[in-house]
């Protein structure tokens, strides 16, 4: 791998793991707030994302693991990542609130 490739691979890598970090905190926080199972899923699914990310970069820089072997594990934890979201848009959404589908509450 030459230098400059392995430049924009970790710039990559840090962008997905900071970004990843970032939407799953807000969707942790969401999740908080509302108890929605859906939103929970989303954190996970999400976290799985960027956990993938982070555990096949530093399995291959750090450990000294095969990249191949490395992109296997983030593929992996990709792929789960990916069904768990799905699942998320599929989760039953537990009523909270008393507000309608246009966003009022009822009785308004």
């Amino acid at each position: 791998m030459s230098q400059e490739t392995a430049v924009v691979l970790v710039a990559a890598k840090t962008a997905t793991v900071a970004f990843g970090g970032a939407l799953t905190f807000l969707a942790l926080r969401a999740y908080r707030r509302t108890r929605s199972s859906a939103l929970r899923a989303l954190a996970v699914g999400i976290g799985l994302l960027t956990g993938g990310a982070l555990v096949g970069g530093a399995l291959h820089q750090f450990v000294g693991l095969p990249l191949e072997l490395s992109v296997t594990v983030q593929s992996v934890c990709t792929a789960i990542g990916f069904a768990v979201m799905m699942y998320s848009l599929f989760a039953e959404v537990r009523q909270t609130d008393t507000r309608t589908r246009s966003g009022a509450r009822t009785g308004d």
